[in-house]
């Protein structure tokens, strides 16, 4: 099996409005792991470790705006094989 990490930083309205929740449930969903925090800028950061297939479907979910109060202007994607193993998908405060 092959795996990936995906880094995200996703800008828009993706702060106070249920972005960062709906983003561990789909990580969850889909079986990935990794994290979700707040960035001071305004904007969500997202590391998405797992199965090629899956971290591609979470990021295309990302990218489709799972929260529906959010409003996403913009998506930075940066991919590698490097893992950090993480052990589950967690918010990080």
């Amino acid at each position: 099996m092959s795996t990936l990490r995906a880094h995200m930083i996703v800008s828009g309205r993706v702060q106070g409005v249920g972005f960062r929740f709906t983003t561990q449930l789909k990580a969850e969903e889909f079986g990935v792991k990794g994290w979700v925090r707040n960035r001071s800028d305004g904007a969500v950061e997202i590391v998405a470790e797992g199965d090629v297939e899956k971290v591609y479907q979470f990021i295309d979910t990302i990218k489709a705006n799972p929260s529906p109060a959010a409003h996403i202007k913009n998506v930075e994607l940066s991919i590698s094989e490097e893992l950090e193993n993480y052990k589950s998908f967690r918010t990080l405060y």
